[in-house]
């Protein structure tokens, strides 16, 4: 199975000038989103993981189905007021804006090697918004692994040595 041809480009959203890549077509697709969850799972299984940290919103969909297939725990790194207890917060740059994202400060111990996945990388400022999150926790990031992959933004050199997985690149 392409997964690739489940993934549908919709054009100037959430701005003018974007192209975006919708993957709700490959979740809703039984043996692709399977077959998607299958492919990060043979690629870090057996690594050692103790987490996951999915990014939030897609980085959940694929990142807890994840972590109980290789074992980890799941840790989620949310956009501004939605945790409850006492957090970290860090600011970065889309390609169309700023946002900031936090994580428990208790979220994950010193030393934790972590699995970071999301569905996309682009200009990879949410990826490394999270990575300097994770390092200030004290965590090892194993890698970064995203579904999709903008290679014309660049986003792998913002993230600094850690190794880096895309399965589908545009």
């Amino acid at each position: 199975m392409e997964i690739e041809t489940l993934i549908r480009a919709i054009p100037d959203f959430p701005i003018p000038g974007i192209l975006f890549r919708d993957i709700t077509p490959l979740l809703k697709d039984k043996q692709g989103f399977r077959r998607t969850v299958d492919l990060f799972v043979e690629r870090f299984s057996g690594r050692g993981i103790d987490y996951v940290v999915g990014i939030e919103a897609r980085g959940y969909i694929l990142g807890a189905p994840i972590a109980y297939a290789i074992g980890a725990g799941f840790i989620p790194v949310r956009k501004p007021g939605k945790l409850p207890h006492e957090k970290l917060s860090e600011e970065y740059a889309l390609e169309y804006g700023t946002n900031s994202l936090e994580i428990h400060a208790d979220a994950i111990g010193k030393g934790d090697r972590v699995l970071v996945v999301d569905d996309l990388l682009a200009t990879g400022g949410t990826a490394a918004a999270t990575a300097r999150l994770l390092e200030r926790l004290g965590a090892d990031v194993d890698a970064f692994a995203f579904l999709v992959e903008l290679t014309q933004l660049r986003g792998r050199e913002a993230l600094g040595g850690a190794e880096i997985v895309s399965f589908v690149a545009y």
